[in-house]
């Protein structure tokens, strides 16, 4: 067994796919954290798990321990996914969330990190690239769209000022750092941006480190909120994967 949790390299996915093919190759079950792999490898790593008759697992990269993957398709059998929206990154949200309280941006990010959702460079998170990375990976895995990283819409934070944060919240609405994904035919159209939303929004209640995502199937639809995660989700999430991967 591999428990795969390096740094995210979203524009390779490496060094987290060698390291994966490599347990795989060598008879291990793979499971890892970083969403790298999904997004540059999904289908390699996945042919050579059922190769080797092993397990290629990945709860814990979206939403943490939420059980995203795993609810499709034994969860949802016979439906059709035909997008989702949501707010999938943690540091925005804190971010967001503690300017509106009056708290400078630099401040802001700074309580991040205190929390230990923001990395020492929070770029990837402020720029939108975490978000974008989730995406692509929801809608190769889950709507079977082989996207890549630079066909998806990307913007990120940095765009809003302090003072439209605030001015915004006291009219009653709130800005969110919104992912979405919907079905173009055999491919999906993607989008990572802040949106401002009104109150009644689900997503526009999200506080802190909570995130949220709202799947659209052919059926009916169905939304998943994760309320205030600690670095213990992400644990839970590797662990799960550990028990699909055993009791297999």
């Amino acid at each position: 067994m591999l428990f795969e949790a390096s740094s995210l390299d979203a524009r390779t996915g490496q060094p987290a796919i060698d390291h994966l093919r490599a347990a795989l190759e060598h008879g291990a079950h793979a499971i890892t954290a970083n969403k790298g792999p999904l997004v540059h490898a999904f289908a390699e790593l996945t042919a050579l798990a059922r190769e080797k008759n092993r397990r290629f697992l990945y709860e814990a990269t979206v939403m943490d321990g939420v059980p995203i993957f795993s609810f499709f398709p034994m969860g949802l059998p016979a439906t059709e996914l035909r997008g989702f929206c949501g707010v999938l990154n943690s540091t925005t949200n804190v971010v967001l969330t503690e300017v509106e309280k009056g708290r400078s941006f630099e401040e802001a990010v700074k309580r991040a990190q205190a929390l230990g959702v923001a990395e020492t460079d929070p770029s990837a998170d402020l720029d939108g690239w975490d978000s974008a990375v989730k995406v692509a990976a929801l809608a190769i895995v889950l709507m079977g769209v082989p996207i890549a990283i630079d066909q998806i819409r990307r913007i990120g934070i940095r765009e809003l000022s302090e003072e439209k944060i605030r001015s915004v919240r006291a009219a009653g609405m709130r800005y969110k750092l919104v992912c979405r994904a919907e079905r173009r035919g055999d491919t999906a159209d993607c989008s990572v941006q802040p949106e401002l939303l009104l109150a009644s929004d689900p997503l526009a209640n999200l506080e802190g480190t909570s995130s949220a995502v709202r799947f659209d199937l052919d059926v009916f639809g169905i939304s998943i909120v994760e309320h205030n995660p600690g670095i213990e989700a992400t644990g839970y999430g590797l662990l799960a994967d550990f028990v699909r991967a055993v009791k297999a």
